[in-house]
């Protein structure tokens, strides 16, 4: 998620987003499904959140 879409999901969702986290990656939105160096980033970037 970029930035961009956090702001809007924020924005629109504000209500039921008060309790909840929402985590950036800072990925920008340019890769194919299942893209190898996207699936890298993502282990990269999602890891330090899932333990």
């Amino acid at each position: 998620m970029e930035k961009a879409h956090r702001a809007k999901l924020q924005k629109k969702f504000r209500s039921s987003l008060k309790r909840a986290r929402m985590i950036c990656l800072d990925i920008p939105d340019n890769y194919a499904f299942m893209d190898p160096e996207l699936v890298r980033l993502l282990e990269a970037k999602v890891s330090k959140y899932l333990g």
